[in-house]
């Protein structure tokens, strides 16, 4: 199950409108994302469906109070015999146990069999950033990707955002056509609506001129900054596909993707000697842990900078 109109009619209407209560205070005191609130709607509709199934009736908000360990081992097991991994099944028990603490402070309930349950054991993959030669490389390579010169110089001015300033490529195809004349910074809305200010390097604001241009369709500042071929707004698949030709005739890694550009910035940015508080805000990560794992440095280099930087060393 995946949060479907059938899940949905499964479950009672009491919960449905916990269920939409709970997603409306997310959005507005959290701020949360309407993709982080896609997927906690279907992932919370999906395990109510369950447990009205593995019961073999609707539940209302009284029912679902009385929520077992059997019962939720049993919501696990079924979603793992759907082929879902466990980082995506940790992912779906940490909206769960969101919805129930919530759930159970309203109510007046004892959430302790589904907020005690444990998350499947995974491995963090590590972000590979590529080395700053390949990452040369790889601009250089898509240059001469397209015959048509404004789609190279679209797909440069791209990728130079991501590594040059660190963006999402949301956020980079999120520009519009009052960003065309990049200023030296720039105010980016990122993940939750939390809003930072990046540095833009002149390399960037170069290549986005270029583009600007070259291309056929006319830049409005209310309208895409980046154009596809057919005049709407540049699609992400377009650029993934760019950098998975581009990778294959360098060579490189799977992990080389637009993602991996940012995870570079971060990267080169601390080699470099850059702060790594700094760095958090530029990348707009809420957690340092965050910005640890993307420029996949080791304790040896958190040493390095906590001794140069504490006030006491």
């Amino acid at each position: 199950m995946s949060g479907t109109a059938t899940d949905t009619l499964a479950i009672s209407p009491a919960a449905r409108d916990a269920l939409q209560t709970w997603l409306d205070q997310q959005r507005a005191l959290k701020g949360a994302a309407e993709n982080t609130l896609t997927a906690y709607r279907g992932d919370v509709t999906e395990f109510l469906a369950f447990i009205s199934v593995h019961h073999g009736q609707t539940h209302g908000l009284g029912a679902l109070s009385h929520i077992t360990i059997s019962d939720m081992r049993a919501w696990m097991a079924q979603t793992r015999g759907n082929d879902v991994g466990p980082r995506s099944l940790a992912r779906k028990l940490s909206a769960v146990k969101a919805f129930y603490r919530w759930l159970a402070e309203r109510e007046g309930f004892e959430p302790t069999a589904v907020l005690s349950t444990r998350a499947p054991k995974f491995t963090k993959k590590l972000p590979r950033p590529l080395a700053i030669d390949a990452a040369h490389e790889l601009i250089d390579c898509v240059e001469v990707q397209s015959a048509t010169p404004w789609v190279a110089a679209r797909d440069v001015a791209v990728l130079t955002l991501l590594w040059g300033c660190g963006l999402r490529i949301s956020e980079a195809l999120g520009l519009t056509g009052a960003d065309a004349n990049l200023p030296q910074t720039l105010r980016i809305l990122g993940k939750g609506g939390k809003e930072r200010v990046v540095p833009v390097l002149p390399a960037a604001r170069d290549a986005v001129a270029a583009y600007v241009a070259a291309c056929p369709h006319p830049v409005q500042s209310k309208g895409p900054l980046f154009f596809g071929v057919r005049g709407g707004p540049l699609a992400a698949g377009a650029i993934q596909k760019v950098m998975a030709s581009a990778r294959m005739q360098l060579g490189l890694p799977a992990s080389a993707t637009p993602h991996a550009m940012r995870h570079s910035f971060a990267t080169h940015l601390l080699d470099a000697g850059g702060d790594l508080r700094a760095i958090q805000e530029l990348l707009g990560h809420a957690s340092l842990s965050t910005t640890q794992a993307y420029t996949a440095v080791d304790t040896l280099r958190l040493m390095e900078v906590y001794n140069r930087a504490h006030p006491k060393a």
